[in-house]
């Protein structure tokens, strides 16, 4: 399938996903434009991705900014290079600093290349990244979601689409992430769009931007 690489790719998927499954007409129709929120890949995006992790979009934003201007520009050399204390002056947690340390060293290393993994089939870009310590698969999702375009991608882990879909098809409590990938299995070849059309509703409800930092 061709990539989701414009705001027409997005409608022409998205008017196929309703129609393979009416269910999700009146949540189109609530939800409105959705965003294409397609972001260059490479090291940046995907630490934006990490630093999203388990935490409001609001915090996100505050913690990845400070660690831009920290660190600039954003790449693994210089953030190999730079002083522990940026990713506390940053506010990055513990954790999300071995990650980020983990993939730079292997990105500087050779043994994953952000830009390659991009163009390989969902499945195997998503054992190379899950590969690196600290990288599971709700961040290669969203980030083959977001800085590729793949078109069948539905993270199932996000608490925001478990909400989001939960509320739409009547499911309380909120499906499990097992749960969530058996439904969005009806979604194939478009379960992208059904991501962002959920999350889109997810930002309707509650009236908050719930999408990681792409």
């Amino acid at each position: 399938m061709r990539r989701i690489e414009t705001l027409d790719h997005v409608d022409e998927d998205l008017r196929a996903l309703v129609a393979a499954d009416p269910r999700l007409a009146a949540v189109s129709a609530r939800a409105g434009a959705i965003p294409l929120r397609l972001s260059k890949p490479g090291f940046a995006s995907l630490a934006g991705i990490i630093t999203s992790q388990q935490v409001s979009r609001a915090s996100a934003d505050a913690i990845f900014k400070r660690f831009l201007s920290l660190v600039d520009p954003l790449t693994p050399e210089n953030l190999l290079a730079a002083d522990e204390s940026v990713f506390r002056e940053a506010g990055q947690s513990r954790a999300k600093h071995k990650t980020l340390i983990a993939l730079a060293k292997a990105c500087a290393a050779g043994n994953v290349d952000l830009l390659d993994v991009v163009e390989q089939p969902a499945e195997e870009a998503i054992r190379q990244l899950t590969a690196v310590p600290g990288i599971g698969p709700w961040t290669a999702e969203v980030y083959l979601l977001f800085c590729a375009g793949h078109p069948d991608i539905f993270p199932a882990h996000d608490v925001a689409l478990q909400t989001s879909v939960g509320h739409v098809l009547g499911i309380d409590p909120r499906p499990s992430p097992k749960a969530l990938i058996r439904i969005a299995e009806s979604w194939s070849p478009w379960r992208s769009v059904a991501a962002r059309l959920f999350w889109a509703d997810y930002a309707m409800i509650r009236r908050t931007d719930s999408l990681p930092i792409v």
